[in-house]
């Protein structure tokens, strides 16, 4: 595991992100990987679940939001589609390894948890827990810019990070990831909130995505090994995979739960039987 150092913690706090090269080692990349590869061959996913996974907005509250498969998938690993790969019936049109853009939102991989123990130690995060995790295998799609604390809102602000951990090279072919400089100083204007018993979707957006400026996304390629740290109001985005490659990662995101209060209106929530799981244990 690469070490941090101070110049780079205030670096984070600066930019809103960090890319931390060869955090984890080639091996433990493959490791991951093929843990994956095991719950992909024996993915068998009712038709009725089979949920596309979509970025625009009108789609994903059709797509995700209806679905208590979405709604439920905080503590249970469940499949989200690429579009396009099922057919009516929901049948696959295309190898199922190949049809899937993301695996969440419970996944736990016990032996890296060390590593980003002491990094969360690092970063002075006093009762971390883990709100969800996903495997994303981007193979087609782009994703529109955004924060995550559209989606994983606190108050206050400023308690969610995210770790994304490169398991391919990422490149700007294959879809890296695209930051804004700072723009996690700027607050949030967006929500992603559950719609009210009745709704014809199970959430539903509140307020709007400012335009963002496309000349200040700066892109974050990143070797495989590598992680990227990333605070949870920072605008980022990835574009289309235009190259033949895949471009696997591990994601996840803590929440900073000393003084912090989850809000009630976010479509993950935990359960007293299934409460967010601390970093630190």
């Amino acid at each position: 595991m690469a070490s941090v150092t101070q110049h780079q913690i205030q670096k984070f706090h600066k930019d809103g992100f960090l890319v931390l090269e060869q955090f984890f080692s080639a091996e433990e990349c493959d490791d991951m990987r093929s843990q994956i590869q095991k719950i992909v061959a024996e993915m068998e996913v009712p038709p009725h679940c089979r949920t596309a996974f979509s970025t625009r907005e009108e789609e994903q509250l059709q797509a995700q939001g209806s679905s208590d498969y979405f709604l439920t998938s905080g503590d249970k690993i469940r499949f989200f589609f690429e579009k396009g790969v099922l057919d009516e019936k929901g049948n696959f049109l295309i190898p199922k390894e190949k049809s899937v853009s993301k695996i969440g939102h419970g996944i736990k991989h016990k032996s890296w948890k060390i590593f980003l123990q002491e990094l969360g130690r690092k970063l002075g995060l006093e009762r971390p827990v883990v709100v969800q995790s996903m495997y994303i295998f981007k193979c087609l799609l782009a994703v529109t810019p955004h924060q995550d604390a559209t989606f994983l809102h606190t108050e206050p602000l400023g308690r969610i990070l995210g770790f994304w951990i490169a398991l391919e090279d990422a490149t700007q072919e294959n879809g890296c990831l695209w930051f804004i400089p700072g723009s996690h100083t700027n607050g949030i204007t967006r929500r992603m909130v559950r719609a009210a018993s009745g709704a014809s979707t199970c959430v539903e957006f509140v307020g709007s995505e400012p335009a963002y400026d496309e000349k200040q996304f700066i892109p974050l390629p990143i070797s495989k090994g590598g992680l990227i740290l990333i605070h949870g109001e920072v605008v980022h985005k990835s574009e289309l995979n235009s190259s033949e490659s895949s471009r696997h990662a591990f994601t996840f995101h803590v929440m900073e739960a000393k003084g912090t209060t989850w809000s009630k209106e976010n479509w993950l929530q935990p359960t007293p039987e299934l409460p967010f799981p601390s970093l630190y244990t």
